[in-house]
């Protein structure tokens, strides 16, 4: 597969899946929207018709009342004349009153006079609820509502049923009314349908919809992709490119001193070895060959010299012998040594407990920063610190001297090297620097590179 085929997949595959996932999380959250304000609706509904309920007892309640406080009526004749009053009370098409002693014997039901006189304690609804001992468990506990099944007039279909009820007290009745529910569940059924039509709808202009954007997005997405693949080969073309460079470089330092260092040194000193042996075939004293062979062993050890700070240079032998934290010291001492420069350092503890190749990242960092500030930064004073802190470890070396613009500078072998030092253990790099106000370089590498377990910032 080419890498062109392997962009176009790594574009369409997730836009189709992200396309899916938002069309489905889209009409599921539509749909629970959509019940919610169902729900909402017929909670309303509800709470109207149980204040229409109400509203409709108490009007009943207002008209009894004279009746119950007339003192000329008998018990009989008041009760008489009460469940006249509420036989020939309606309201609407299909509101009633209905009347029940607490024993469950019906007083009033215009609707079904049939049942007047009998006893319907034990009455069920079709789902088993014992309806007029639940009602008049509500209107003992101070009025009430309850829902049933009950006969819808004229037809006397079953219907589900809301009704409120309060006590009459002084004659131990149940007295109340109620309303059917089914034109609120036809309403409610109306709007769901209407609403599951204008998801459908709205489905499909989204879907229509993000095809349009997902063909929009993928052209788009194969152009960027494209054009950064270009860009993205011409940056590595430019990486390869310093990297050789370096690389060349560092070749010709180091063929540079093996050359005029090493090599001249070596040719010195077989010049010694060869004049000696010349004097010694022609007897010369001596003192002028010891003088030759002292010279000569003066040579070698500079030689010697030579090819240990050429070793140095590419791996520091006290990382090996003494490890990170004396070899820092050492870097340290002797830079303060060599430029007066006074230098404070904070090193946390394990220091040498880090990764190889994180020990010589940081090595080679401190190196680095120590070597610009003795040759740019005209500092008094540099401050080095190491620690580790939050899932990190953490680098800083401060100057106080002259201060750069870290933008001319970016581009610099310098600089170059050590972000590049750091890009290989996946650690971030950075340089803040003010004209006059010093510079500081920060490193971050994750503490699962570096090492296992964590310390506090260093006090």
């Amino acid at each position: 597969m080419t890498l062109k085929s392997k962009i176009i997949l790594l574009t369409v595959i997730p836009l189709l899946l992200a396309t899916a996932i938002i069309t489905y999380l889209g009409v599921t959250h539509a749909k629970s929207l959509t019940q919610q304000e169902l729900a909402l609706y017929e909670q309303r509904m509800i709470e109207t018709r149980k204040q229409a309920l109400k509203d409709n007892v108490a009007i009943a309640m207002s008209a009894i009342r004279p009746i119950l406080n007339d003192p000329t009526l008998t018990t009989e004749q008041a009760k008489l004349k009460v469940r006249r009053l509420l036989t020939g009370l309606t309201y609407n098409e299909d509101g009633y009153f209905f009347a029940y002693t607490l024993d469950g014997v019906n007083l009033v039901h215009p609707t079904q006079p049939d049942f007047v006189g009998q006893n319907l304690l034990e009455f069920q609804d079709r789902e088993g609820d014992f309806l007029i001992k639940n009602l008049i468990d509500a209107a003992k506990s101070g009025g009430g509502f309850h829902r049933y099944i009950w006969e819808k007039p004229p037809q006397l279909i079953q219907e589900d049923k809301l009704s409120y009820v309060v006590l009459i007290e002084q004659w131990g009745w149940m007295m109340g009314t109620g309303l059917y529910l089914d034109d609120i569940y036809r309403d409610l059924d109306i709007a769901q349908n209407t609403m599951n039509k204008n998801i459908s709808n709205s489905l499909f202009t989204v879907l229509f919809v993000l095809g349009l954007t997902v063909t929009m997005v993928l052209l788009l997405g194969l152009f960027i992709n494209l054009r950064e693949h270009r860009l993205a080969d011409a940056r590595l073309k430019k990486l390869i490119q310093r990297f050789i460079r370096l690389q060349i470089s560092e070749r010709r330092k180091f063929s540079r001193e093996l050359h005029d260092g090493i090599n001249q040194l070596l040719v010195s000193s077989k010049f010694r070895i060869e004049l000696v042996a010349n004097k010694l075939r022609k007897g010369v004293q001596h003192d002028t060959i010891e003088a030759d062979l002292q010279q000569a062993e003066h040579v070698i050890e500079q030689t010697i010299q030579e090819v240990r700070q050429i070793s140095h240079n590419l791996r520091p032998t006290l990382l090996d012998d003494l490890g990170l934290e004396a070899a820092l010291i050492g870097l340290l001492e002797q830079f303060s040594e060599r430029t007066q420069i006074r230098v404070q350092y904070q090193l946390m503890p394990n220091l040498d407990e880090l990764a190889e190749e994180v020990e010589i990242t940081l090595y080679r960092l401190s190196q680095e920063c120590l070597t610009n500030i003795e040759k740019h930064a005209n500092a008094e004073n540099v401050s080095l610190k190491i620690w580790l802190q939050k899932d990190a470890l953490h680098f800083e070396c401060r100057d106080d001297g002259c201060g750069f613009n870290p933008r001319d500078h970016a581009s610099g072998i310098g600089v170059f090297n050590m972000r590049e030092r750091l890009a290989l253990i996946e650690g971030e790099f950075s340089i803040h620097s003010e004209a006059e106000l010093g510079t500081t370089v920060r490193a971050l590498v994750p503490s699962e590179i570096a090492m296992s377990g964590g310390q506090n910032e260093p006090t």
